[in-house]
């Protein structure tokens, strides 16, 4: 460890990763404290069993006079926090979490994975690989994997860690990709598709972040990326490839039998895996790359991955029987709904497949935007978009039309809902004899009652 860090103090304490970052951080034995303006759950009982809670919820900048080592800083917390000036007024250390997690990583060698989609499989996948070899390793990741009971882990000892690098902004001051802060020697970039809109007004400087990224590769560092993204492509390129390795990556050979996913290998022969999907046949390729460049031979890796089930939320399967599947997938952005619903589709040829989108987040509600979802439904059998007017009202935006909508899917014959009781009834009232349900989301469909819908189409 490069500095000996005794009492931390986070501000914005109750966000997913914030949370991590503070139950890491106490099980290393720290003295931590926090604060934020409002925990919800699973945030405030993770907190509470770990003795670590804020009494109440505000901010208190007098819990600063007791001078903590460093301060991190979440990206919740406005540039005005109280506590935060009182921070810098006292002149403690301030860190964004992409800084902190590379002041703690200073002595180990950093793998960071970015991209706009796919980058929490392909994290999942590895950490998978790497806890299946019983090898050490540190990590932070955006979501909760199965098999890891943290989404950051920080020790003294691991020589590694794995860190999903998400190009959104790192803290409300500097306002930088948090992945241009981590300092990688192995980067991966998965894909390239405009998104956050409200921080990247157009597409090109959106791409500009991921170049950055791409040009931070350091000398003898590893750049690896999907070579059939042609945006990839335009900022993958090879600048001094004497002292960097640059390796592309495609779908892993296969084929598709009776609805599993069969992996085509040179020395290992055909490996059933539970994964599908050309999206996930890439991630694959990404992660046996990456933990080729540390060491896992490609026998380890096809044993370790025939035992992934996937990362929670991405293409997880809710339910099925002899004639059904009902899948949820994470899906928001244009790029993963269509991959998501391709997948699905070349899954099941035979099946009919309903694919439901629910539009959520400030981009996927904005009328510039929405043009970049043409097509992305259309190889489902019947397409549904939904979107709650509170949510635009909350967002203060403008009001959708369905004709808006079908223009900008390009598919006129989209069905659209802003009640999620009619949706429930609408796909509870239909036949399911021999089709698939696709529910993708980053919301929840107003509360929508996902047991009862199971139960009543299964």
């Amino acid at each position: 460890m490069e500095k000996d860090f005794k009492h931390i103090h986070l501000i914005a304490v109750g966000g997913s990763i914030m949370h991590n970052l503070a139950l890491a951080l106490h099980d290393k034995g720290l003295k931590v404290t926090g604060s934020d303006d409002e925990i919800y759950e699973p945030a405030k009982s993770r907190l509470a069993a770990a003795g670590i809670l804020p009494e109440q919820e505000g901010w208190f900048p007098e819990k600063l006079d007791t001078k903590p080592d460093a301060v991190i800083l979440g990206m919740h917390a406005r540039p005005n926090n109280p506590e935060l000036k009182r921070a810098q007024e006292l002149n403690v250390p301030i860190f964004s979490f992409p800084e902190f997690i590379h002041e703690q990583s200073k002595d180990k060698q950093r793998i960071v994975i970015g991209g706009s989609h796919g980058k929490t499989s392909i994290t999942s996948i590895i950490m998978h690989v790497l806890q299946h070899l019983g090898r050490k390793f540190d990590y932070a990741v955006g979501a909760q994997l199965e098999g890891f009971d943290r989404m950051v882990k920080l020790t003294d000892d691991a020589p590694i860690i794995i860190i999903e690098g998400d190009e959104y902004l790192s803290d409300p001051i500097k306002r930088v990709p948090k992945f241009h802060l981590y300092h990688h020697h192995i980067a991966v970039i998965s894909g390239i598709s405009w998104d956050h809109i409200n921080v990247f007004p157009d597409p090109d400087m959106y791409r500009d972040q991921f170049r950055i990224f791409a040009e931070l590769t350091p000398k003898a560092g590893t750049l690896i990326y999907n070579k059939d993204d042609e945006q990839v492509q335009l900022v993958a390129v090879p600048r001094n490839p004497a002292d960097i390795a640059y390796i592309g990556y495609g779908v892993h050979e296969h084929s598709i039998r009776n609805g599993k996913t069969i992996l085509h290998t040179k020395k290992e022969g055909d490996v059933e895996i539970q994964l599908f999907g050309e999206h996930n046949l890439r991630n694959i390729n990404a992660a046996k790359e990456v933990c080729k460049k540390i060491g896992v031979k490609a026998h380890d890796f096809y044993e370790a991955l025939k035992t992934f089930k996937g990362a929670a939320k991405r293409l997880e399967k809710l339910g099925e029987n002899s004639h059904t599947v009902i899948y949820r997938d994470f899906a928001h952005a244009p790029s993963k709904v269509k991959a998501t619903t391709e997948a699905v589709k070349d899954q099941f040829p035979q099946r009919q497949l309903v694919a439901a989108v629910e539009l959520h987040t400030f981009s996927s509600l904005n009328k510039n935007f929405l043009p970049q979802y043409a097509g992305a439904l259309d190889k489902a059998d019947e397409a549904i978009v939904f979107f709650s007017p509170k949510t635009l009202e909350h967002k203060r935006m403008e009001m959708i039309s369905e004709e808006e909508l079908k223009a900008a899917f390009k598919n006129q014959s989209i069905k659209v809902f802003t009640d999620s009781a009619a949706l429930q009834q609408h796909l509870t009232s239909r036949n399911w004899q021999n089709a698939n349900l696709l529910l993708m989301s980053s919301g929840t469909y107003n509360n929508m009652d996902l047991g009862a819908l199971k139960q009543a189409i299964l």
